[in-house]
Parts: structure tokens; C-alpha cells; sequence
């Protein structure tokens, strides 16, 4: 029987790295290498929970995707020239740490080079969608365009691992062409499993059984099934709340993956050189993207904060190996090699990533010259007017604080939210909405100024978001009136401190919308 008390080294190493500033999927990798050092063997319950959680992290990642978004330049054309250009400076950089006889690389000839270069190319989905979601920005532009990027790169690590079976998928693979086909059956029976519990039954089954499970039984990735069944649903009016449904079994799962990362062995010491060296690449990975993105004509900090979202190396690295260890055309050293590699850009890129923002303050203008004029249409500034009222987030709260204030206001309500499709949603309902990004700091430089706004409301659904806003709002001196929505009395009293004038509960405003309603139905006559 598993003991307990092993849980206490995941639980423990979080709260240490979450108190250090990184987050806690640090404290799991760490957990992974001491329960290793510590004897444990490695427990094989955890494969299958983490193999688990990277397939529900992949059905979220494509219940949240517009599919059209992978046809934008900066996206194919960022991950393949990316990944193109990488091979080509990893491979020589190995060839030249072999010339110079460093640690393990001399053992390396140069097919084994190119595929390690290959399995180095990739960035983490999992390190980089939980950055993104932690900072509550996976729908932001530059959130957006990374994920992109990452199941891009993805798709290539698939065809690679399919090659390098040795074997085509199977020919009834063709048949999972017609998947789309069979959308209005899955949008039926999402409509009927309800909200509760077989909600979330409905998302592990289809993510296990037509997704993971129909695509390995004909050649192809579990990995792939997941992401493509999510991508068929992502259009139901549900897709968000499943996606929300299915978000603390997908973190918990998650927590095995890296445990099993750090499970691999302890590396000896060339293997640690041979790690160190690598990660001297590192920065030229982030360089590259920084200014593949830039020269696609992404704002600076769009440019900056993806490239440092995608600056790390990537468990796929390990599944590659993997692949090639099994088909004898690399040794089981370099597994540990690439997994200490993992871990080391983990806690480089964590800092890196938290702290995205005061980075590009104190580069923006070293780095301004990279920019790209004009902008890509979704990175232009943005214009006004002369509103009355400002919202910012206009989901379910935003969009009914708008209509309530109509009544008062007339047509001087503006709101502004990041989410191309409820741009449209809003404008199709007659409401005047813009697309912007508060927590661009771009966003607050290039603002026009306004004399016009008496009220500002923050509704955006992540609590930074609103905090961030509120930040530059009183940087720029405003002068109305600001009020914000909260979940918790921490978050309120943050705001409160920022100068936000009104804090409304979400869950106390909703519970006293109730009680008015009832107050006015029982004053009127039966």
C-alpha cells in the first residue's frame, strides 16, 4: 500500500518553491527528484495520471482554440522557421561542445545531434498554458499566439513520432476525417448531460474514448484524439463550462506529470555538465522568438511576452527520446540529460515568465527598434472616443452591468475586452465594444486621453487583470469614478487599496439580485 506520507514531498517542496516566488509546479519537479534520491522506486500509478492530465490539458486546449487562429503567419510561420533554425544552431552548437570535448557530447554523431536538436526544438504546452492560466491570459494575443505555437509544434512532434514507429498509421485512420461529421450527435448529447457531474463524465469520456483511445487504436497519438475532440466542441455554448468543469481534476493530474519527470534518476555528473551546456542555448531559443515575432509584426510586449512563455524546453523533448532510446538510436543516458535540462529551464523560465512585465519595462526601449510598422490588425492602438463609461470585460458580468447602465447613460457606454468572437457577439446586440488588452501596458501608453469618463468598471473574470487595470488608472492620474467586481475579501481589499472607489462580491451581488427580485415579485398583486 502506498504510504501517505509521500504526498507530504509534493505539498511541502510547492509551498517552499510558491514562497520562493516560482510556482509550484517547481516544488513537483524537486518532489520527483527527492522522492527518487530517497529510495523510493518509482511508483507506477503516477504514469498513468500523468499521461491522464496531459490529455485533458490538450481536450482544454482545444475546447478554448478557433482552429482559423493556426492559419495566421506568425503562428505556422513562427513554429516552423523557429524550429528550422533551432536544429540548425543546436546541431552545430553540439558538434562544437564535442570538438571541445565537454561532458557526454563527443559520444554523439551527428544523426544523434540533429535528433537532439529536433527533441530540444519544442517548447513546454504543459509550463506554458499553466503560466498563461495562473495569469488568467491564454486568450490575450500574445497568450493566444504562443498556444499556437505550441500545438504547431505539437503536431510536429506527432508526425515525427509516427515515423519513427516505423510504420504508417493504419489505413483506418482516413476514417477519422470524418470526426466532424459526427459533431451535431456530440453537441446533442452535451446538451443533455446537464451542468453538474455528467458534465464533467461527458468531457473525461470524450476525451478518453473517441478522442485518446480511437485515435491510438489506428496509429496515431492519444495526445492528437484529445485535442482534436476538444476542437469539435469547442463551438457549443457549454465548451467554456466544461472547460472550467474539468480544471481542478486537470491540475491534480498534472501534478504526477511532474513528479515522473523528476522520477527519472539522478543524472551523474557529466550528465549534469552535459545539461549546463545545453542550457546555454536557451537564450538564443527566446532570442529567435522574439524576433520571428517582432518581424511578424506583433507590438513589442505581444512579441516579448510570448517569446518568454515559450522560452524553456519541453517534456515532448523526453516523449522524443523516448521514442528513439526504444528504437535503439540513442542511449538511456541522455533521457536524464534532457529531463535535468527540463527542470533547469523550468526554473530559469518561471522567474522569467512571472515577471514578464517589469522585464519589458526595463528593455522597451532598447528593444523598440525590433517593432514592426504597421502593426498586425489585432496589436493597433486604440481609439475612444468620447464615452461616459468604461467597462472593461465584457463576459457575462461586463455585458449585464452594460445593459443595466444603458438606462442611465444612453449610447456613452464603451466596453473593451481582448476576445475577438464576443467583439462580434456584442456588436451583432447593438453594444459598442472595441477590442483592447488592459493589461498591455502598450495599451495605457498609446491610449488617447480622454476627458469624457466618469465611471470606470473592471469585470474582467482573472483578479490581476483588474488589479493591473486599476494600477494605471491611477498612474494616469483618473479622476472618475472606478468600481470593480472581486470573489474574495483579499482581492477586494487589494482593489480597495489601488483606489477602486465600489467592490462588489460576485457572489454576494448575485445573491442580492435574487433577493430584489423576489422583494419586487411579492409586491405585486397575485
Amino acid at each position: 500500500m502506498l504510504d501517505p506520507s509521500l504526498l507530504l514531498f509534493p505539498l511541502l517542496l510547492a509551498l517552499l518553491a510558491t514562497g520562493l516566488g516560482f510556482p509550484p509546479l517547481i516544488g513537483y519537479l524537486a518532489a520527483g527528484f527527492a522522492l527518487y534520491a530517497a529510495g523510493v522506486d518509482a511508483l507506477p500509478f503516477l504514469q498513468p495520471i500523468a499521461d491522464l492530465g496531459v490529455l485533458l490539458l490538450l481536450f482544454a486546449i482545444g475546447l478554448k482554440l478557433d482552429l482559423r487562429g493556426l492559419a495566421r503567419a506568425e503562428i505556422w510561420g513562427g513554429a516552423s522557421i523557429h524550429l528550422a533554425l533551432t536544429m540548425v544552431i543546436t546541431t552545430s552548437a553540439i558538434k562544437l561542445f564535442s570538438v571541445m570535448g565537454i561532458a557526454l557530447f563527443d559520444e554523439l554523431s551527428l544523426n544523434q545531434a540533429v535528433l537532439l536538436a529536433f527533441a530540444l526544438g519544442f517548447s513546454s504546452t504543459v509550463f506554458a498554458i499553466k503560466m498563461l492560466e495562473e495569469r488568467g491570459e491564454t486568450q490575450s494575443l500574445y497568450g493566444r499566439t504562443a498556444i499556437g505555437i505550441l500545438i504547431m509544434q505539437d503536431l510536429f512532434a506527432v508526425l515525427y513520432l509516427t515515423i519513427s514507429k516505423g510504420a504508417l498509421p493504419s489505413p483506418w485512420a482516413l476514417l477519422l476525417l470524418g470526426l466532424p461529421l459526427l459533431r451535431p450527435l456530440f453537441y446533442r448529447l452535451m446538451d443533455r448531460v446537464g451542468h453538474g457531474e455528467m458534465l464533467v463524465l461527458f468531457g473525461l469520456a470524450m476525451a478518453l474514448v473517441p478522442g485518446a483511445a480511437l485515435f491510438e487504436s489506428v496509429g496515431l497519438k492519444p495526445d492528437l484524439g484529445a485535442l482534436v475532440l476538444g476542437l469539435l466542441l469547442a463551438g457549443h455554448v457549454k465548451a467554456s463550462e466544461l472547460s472550467k468543469s474539468l480544471f481542478l481534476f486537470k491540475e491534480l493530474f498534472l501534478v504526477a506529470f511532474f513528479l515522473t519527470i523528476g522520477q527519472q534518476g539522478l543524472p551523474t555528473g557529466a550528465e549534469v555538465l552535459t545539461a549546463l551546456a545545453l542550457m546555454l542555448l536557451l537564450p538564443i531559443k527566446l532570442g529567435l522568438f522574439l524576433l520571428l515575432l517582432a518581424r511578424f509584426r506583433l507590438r513589442l510586449r505581444s512579441a516579448l511576452m510570448a517569446s518568454l512563455s515559450l522560452g524553456n524546453f519541453s517534456e515532448f523533448g523526453l516523449i522524443v527520446l523516448t521514442a528513439a532510446i526504444a528504437a535503439g538510436s540513442m542511449d538511456p543516458s541522455w533521457l536524464r540529460v534532457v529531463a535535468l535540462l527540463v527542470a533547469f529551464s523550468f526554473l530559469l523560465a518561471a522567474p522569467l515568465s512571472t515577471h514578464g512585465q517589469s522585464i519589458y519595462l526595463r528593455l522597451r526601449n532598447q528593444l523598440l527598434r525590433l517593432e514592426r510598422h504597421p502593426l498586425h490588425p489585432d496589436d493597433q492602438p486604440i481609439r475612444l472616443g468620447q464615452p461616459r463609461v468604461l467597462i472593461f470585460g465584457m463576459g457575462r458580468i461586463g455585458s449585464g452591468a452594460y445593459d443595466e447602465l444603458k438606462q442611465h447613460f444612453g449610447d456613452t457606454l464603451l466596453g473593451i475586452d481582448h476576445k475577438q468572437e464576443i467583439i462580434e457577439r456584442h456588436e451583432q446586440a447593438g453594444r459598442r465594444v472595441v477590442m483592447g488588452d488592459a493589461t498591455d501596458t502598450d495599451f495605457w501608453d498609446k491610449l488617447e486621453h480622454s476627458d469624457s469618463v466618469e465611471l470606470v468598471i473592471l469585470a474582467m473574470p482573472a483578479h490581476h487583470g483588474n488589479l493591473f487595470t486599476a494600477e494605471q488608472l491611477a498612474r494616469i492620474e483618473f479622476q472618475g469614478r472606478v468600481a470593480a467586481i472581486s470573489r474574495w475579501p483579499e482581492e477586494a481589499e487589494a482593489l480597495k487599496e489601488m483606489g477602486v472607489h465600489s467592490v462588489y462580491n460576485i457572489y454576494e451581488a448575485a445573491g442580492s439580485g435574487v433577493a430584489e427580485q423576489v422583494v419586487e415579485l411579492v409586491k405585486k398583486p397575485a
